[in-house]
């Protein structure tokens, strides 16, 4: 299959002519080809942005709604097509593909309303004959760089609120996951959103990036990855004074009170751990049990990982798919071999899964127990599926151990202690805290990291101010 790319509302390919390959990480089989674009098709891009963006701001906010209601709606309908098209371009299971797409529709009718809700203010003036406003007004053209590891809804969670608030957009998808992004392009036409205010390149990331950060009529750039990636994007940014949101690695803290409700953790640590194979920003990657409950809780934890089926995502009944790509699987070997030459003691998996007829790119869901803090598994996110754990015996010991961290994304803990509730959550140095809660993402609230884990918030309310300015205004009368 042969796509092309949505620009200025015409879908085009490559100036060159040259192409990527698209492959199904569990089968190795090419998917389709897209268009290797470069940096004259991403100035074409900003050139279809910036020449729909006055009319697109000047629609007001209920009409615009209601192009992100029929784009959500559209993709309800073409669930099940979106989801097993997820499936094999990302491999993650056909269940979490399904509710990855109903996740991408959550922000597109959350924004939908919250856009017909950017209110200005009028504000006391210090003398009789003035008034003072102030305005929020669309930013201008954004540019959303988003990730593999979910293709459509980190889309719709920035797209959402860009268009809502009255910004063109200029989307770069990552290479190995094109095709939900192009995807959702074609509702967006389908559904009759001006062209020129959706717009998608693929291709050579430095190339795009460069061009969007170079071009100054890009006023916002939205970006989920990694830190050093986004380190250099905040580089390059600051010639333009860019406005940015930066959603970088994390490493996120899973702590176990004596008195939590284990049945409770041990589902919410599945879920937290083993969604997409441990490929997410947000999953637990370091586990803290507190001693009387230590070893209930690896033995539970061991059983049930036990159980979990690993294989090809569309097959029902399939847990956990593929890691997306040779050298991910590579990285999980490494920090699992550090963790048990370091001492770590293997307690389910730690190992490749060969399934025949398949890639090798299968790794059987990991618990370690005895992590340290010298170990790799410990300081680097492994973005696969392995849970190390160890064991903490006071509150004041596990904060100290859990904030230990550059990263500061995601973090949880578990109790029945309604002030412990209190003094754990704020003293967790984590922009997201899941409290007896181990899936806590939701399109109202605010997410977003601290320290190395970036800046600025995606959802609920707090998203608008990401793509809006704010203007002043003195008016004497």
């Amino acid at each position: 299959m042969e796509t092309r790319n949505l620009i200025g509302g015409t879908w085009i390919d490559a100036e060159d002519g040259s192409t990527i390959s698209v492959h199904n990480p569990a089968t190795d089989d090419e998917l389709a080809v897209v268009p290797e674009h470069g940096a004259a098709e991403t100035r074409q891009a900003i050139d279809a942005a910036w020449n729909a963006q006055a009319d697109w701001a000047a629609l007001p906010a209920a009409n615009r709604s209601v192009y992100l209601s029929r784009l959500g709606a559209s993709m309800r309908r073409d669930t099940e097509r979106l989801a097993t098209l997820m499936t094999m371009e990302q491999g993650k299971p056909l269940a979490e593909a399904r509710g990855e797409i109903a996740y991408a529709i959550s922000f597109l009718e959350w924004a939908a309303e919250e856009g017909k809700r950017v209110y200005g203010d009028i504000v006391p003036a210090s003398s009789a004959d003035k008034r003072i406003l102030a305005l929020r007004q669309p930013v201008g053209i954004a540019a959303i760089i988003t990730p593999w590891n979910f293709p459509a809804a980190m889309i719709t969670r920035k797209l959402g609120p860009a268009l809502a608030c009255g910004c063109t957009t200029v989307i770069k998808p990552a290479e190995a996951t094109p095709l939900s992004a192009i995807a959702i392009g074609e509702l967006a036409c389908e559904v009759g959103i001006p062209a020129g205010v959706v717009n998608i390149v693929t291709g050579d990331a430095a190339a795009i990036g460069e061009t969007l950060l170079d071009d100054d009529r890009v006023r916002k750039l939205s970006f989920t990855g990694s830190t050093n990636v986004g380190r250099l994007l905040m580089k390059q940014a600051s010639k333009n004074l860019l406005r940015l949101s930066l959603e970088l690695g994390g490493h996120a803290p899973f702590i176990v009170f004596d008195d939590a409700n284990l049945d409770l953790v041990v589902d919410a640590a599945v879920a937290c751990k083993f969604r997409n194979a441990g490929q997410t920003c947000i999953c637990a990657n370091r586990f803290y049990v507190q001693a009387g409950v230590y070893d209930e809780f690896n033995a539970r934890f061991a059983a049930v990982i036990s159980e979990l089926s690993v294989g090809n995502g569309l097959q029902e009944g399939v847990h956990i798919g593929p890691l997306i790509s040779d050298a991910a699987v590579s990285k999980v070997e490494e920090h699992v071999e550090d963790a048990t030459s370091l001492g770590a003691n293997v307690l389910a998996g730690a190992k490749r899964v060969r399934i025949d007829g398949l890639a090798d790119r299968f790794y059987a869901p990991t618990l370690l127990a005895g992590m340290t803090p010298d170990m790799k598994l410990c300081r680097e996110e492994t973005f696969g599926p392995v849970a190390p754990v160890a064991r903490f015996e006071t509150e004041a010991e596990v904060i100290k151990l859990a904030n230990a961290s550059e990263y500061g994304l995601a973090a949880y803990f578990f109790t029945r202690d309604g002030a412990r509730l209190w003094r754990v959550a704020e003293a967790l140095e984590y922009g997201i805290i899941g409290a007896n809660d181990g899936a806590p993402s939701t399109a109202q609230a605010p997410f977003g990291g601290v320290k190395h884990s970036g800046f600025g918030r995606e959802g609920g309310k707090y998203v608008m101010d990401e793509y809006t300015e704010l203007k002043y205004v003195s008016w004497r009368i």
